[in-house]
């Protein structure tokens, strides 16, 4: 049985994320590290709390089970 291909996180190190979680909850941050369980490190991450607000959460683990999408918000470097 073969396993599912992963995306490829490696090029996202240390660039700033916007992610998309479970619960319609969003975290800005810079990822920091990740794991085969696409786990997340996040650090200086803000929980975006809309209307242009948004609350300090220092470093923080996402878990990747519940992470529904995630978009970079650096450009991409060549």
């Amino acid at each position: 049985m073969s396993r599912p291909a992963q995306p490829e996180l490696k090029k996202f190190m240390d660039r700033r994320l916007f992610i998309h979680i479970q619960g319609g909850r969003q975290v800005s941050g810079i990822l920091r590290g990740f794991d085969m369980f696409l786990n997340l490190v996040v650090d200086q991450a803000y929980e975006e709390l809309g209307a242009g607000q948004r609350k300090p959460a220092g470093m923080v683990v996402i878990r990747g089970n519940s992470v529904t999408s995630m978009e970079l918000l650096d450009s991409m470097r060549q």
